[in-house]
């Protein structure tokens, strides 16, 4: 697996979908990403660069490869803990509670 970034000129969002329309027809692609500011195409997966610059100047883009290398690797995630607050680790503690149903008329408060 390989990541591909080209150079597209993209000027607008229908840019953008012919864009992603004709690389996303390519077979082997896992991600595809469009940067409208940096005019940027960014395709992640086992597919020939030549292949995704060709089918780019299809729709009539200029297509220019800037480079062509490993993916980066996702970040591996830490475990989230969920600590008790700072104030409750001395002072807390389990306290049992029981509710006993009333055995007279139903409670009202005015």
């Amino acid at each position: 697996m390989k990541k591909t970034v080209l150079k597209v000129n993209i000027h607008c969002q229908k840019c953008k979908k012919e864009v992603l329309k004709a690389v996303t027809n390519l077979t082997g692609i896992n991600q595809v990403t469009i940067d409208g500011e940096k005019e940027t195409l960014t395709v992640v997966g086992d597919v020939d660069p030549v292949l995704i610059t060709e089918a780019v100047r299809k729709i009539g883009k200029v297509a220019e490869i800037v480079s062509v290398g490993p993916p980066k690797p996702p970040e591996p995630k830490s475990p989230v803990k969920n600590p008790l607050p700072p104030w409750c680790y001395d002072y807390c503690q389990l306290v049992p509670v029981s509710h006993a149903p009333y055995d007279s008329a139903p409670c009202s408060i005015l």
